[in-house]
């Protein structure tokens, strides 16, 4: 059987080896799931609440090694994979009350007894999960699916299985029912067995060129569920401020977790006058104290490598294509003597005039745009077919409350990081970003759907209604 690896892109070292899952073998976990669903779809909401709750104990007693695990999988500093289990184990308790408030019962007295609204679940979910966010992301769905009363078969990035296998370890010591959740590795054939294959919705976090892709094979299967959390060509837009806290927010922006981050800072949109050129200027003087290092290396790094040496590779020939259009380089984007390959150093770019294309690049590579005016910074920032998040850093209300009517994105934060973002509340864009399906609180919108009940202890009373309109209508 064939195998799938995973490894430290900061060292090369193998992290993880196990068989694929081929097309029978899918379809297999897919009869298991279908098996499996009517059961658990029956359970009291109670009896799946003390089930998730079972995997929040799990995770909470194995943090740390799951944390281990993500660091050697991803590159990723062990401080940011410790937040992101942090972010894991708090989704459970932000599900529930999600489940309880989007996806209840509720009832209401009627003059022949009661309005009644339920939520059911939709059936199989197929979940296909990430490589930057590669436990938190796929358990905002698989959380919320669950609780729900679906059941799941998920597939983890190809570059992230060990993760996965982590994450469904949890699971399966939480005691779930047969079937209920169940995993599978591989990469594209895998992928596409899995959505090909008999399931009642898809949650997906990738790339914008996959959910494309995904919009148009399900456009024939209207009765597939379809929730996309894409990426993003996001803008930054910065009109004022102290010039240290300022550059903090759009380094944290652009190139925190190597610039992998959906929601990072793509596009930098100053005032082409002098606190412009001197907020660059900071910009860059700050990126050049970020650290840059392995995940177990001490003192911590800010960030470290690329998830792969490909994607080092992939983004340095879009970084060489921006400077061939005429880009000015503030800073150059480029690896690290002595270091693999996936190592990179922060890129700025002066993209002013220069004819671009609107694309993400998911690397720590941000674009800086001068313009005029307030109206021409909108102008520019709504200038893409993304619509994930948005920023303004301005101390003016005037401007703020502008921004947040006109921008066209799914967050839109205001002096803050446009990578912060609350599981209490929706996440998601508009666009090429998404399909307006929010995940985090929202994400039971997804995994259940309405139905409606007009109910009565008996069938008293229709025909005497009945009749009397037929008798007053024939006596007239």
């Amino acid at each position: 059987m064939n195998q799938l690896r995973s490894y430290d892109p900061a060292s090369g070292a193998l992290v993880w080896e196990g068989p694929i899952a081929d097309a029978a073998a899918v379809d297999a976990a897919l009869e298991r799931a279908h098996a499996a669903f009517p059961g658990w779809a029956a359970l009291p909401v109670a009896a799946r609440v003390e089930a998730v709750q079972r995997y929040k104990a799990v995770l909470e007693a194995r943090k740390d090694a799951v944390a281990e695990v993500i660091a050697r999988e991803t590159g990723k500093p062990l401080w940011e994979t410790r937040a992101e289990l942090a972010s894991m184990i708090g989704k459970i308790g932000i599900s529930i009350a999600g489940q309880a408030e989007r996806a209840g019962e509720k009832r209401s007295d009627m003059p022949f007894g009661q309005a009644v609204l339920r939520h059911r679940p939709h059936g199989v979910m197929a979940v296909l999960g990430p490589f930057n966010f590669p436990g938190h992301l796929p358990n905002g769905h698989i959380v919320p699916a669950l609780l729900a009363g679906n059941t799941v078969v998920f597939k983890p990035s190809e570059m992230t299985p060990a993760t996965g296998q982590a994450m469904a370890d949890a699971w399966f010591e939480a005691g779930l029912p047969e079937g209920v959740f169940q995993i599978v590795h591989g990469a594209r054939a895998t992928g596409e067995a899995l959505v090909a294959g008999h399931i009642d919705g898809l949650l997906f976090t990738g790339s914008a060129g996959a959910g494309a892709h995904f919009r148009r094979i399900f456009a024939d299967r209207p009765d597939v569920i379809l929730a996309l959390e894409l990426g993003g060509n996001n803008p930054l837009v910065v009109w004022d401020g102290d010039l240290d806290e300022v550059a903090s927010v759009v380094v944290q922006s652009s190139f925190i977790t190597t610039g992998q981050r959906c929601s990072c800072a793509r596009r930098l949109i100053v005032p082409d006058d002098d606190f412009g050129a001197a907020l660059v200027d900071a910009v860059a003087a700050l990126a050049d104290r970020i650290t840059v290092g392995a995940w177990n290396e001490t003192p911590e790094p800010w960030i470290g490598p690329l998830i792969s040496e490909r994607a080092a590779e992939a983004a340095a020939e879009r970084y060489d294509e921006l400077v061939a259009r005429g880009a000015r380089v503030v800073r150059p984007f480029g690896g690290i003597e002595g270091r693999s390959s996936a190592f990179v150093t922060p890129g700025i770019l002066d993209v002013t005039g220069v004819d671009v294309p609107d694309e993400e690049v998911f690397a720590p590579i941000v674009q800086v745009t001068r313009v005029p005016d307030f109206d021409a910074a909108i102008a520019a920032a709504n200038a893409t077919r993304f619509g994930l998040s948005a920023g303004l850093v301005s101390a003016d209300d005037g401007l703020w409350d502008r921004f947040v009517l006109e921008s066209r994105a799914g967050v839109v934060n205001r002096n803050r990081p446009t990578t912060g973002a609350a599981g209490s509340m929706p996440f998601g864009g508009l666009g090429d970003s998404g399909n307006h399906r929010p995940s985090a609180y929202y994400a039971a919108d997804y995994c259940a759907y309405p139905v409606a009940s007009f109910e009565a202890a008996d069938a008293q009373g229709n025909s005497a209604a009945l009749n009397g309109k037929l008798l007053g209508k024939l006596g007239g």
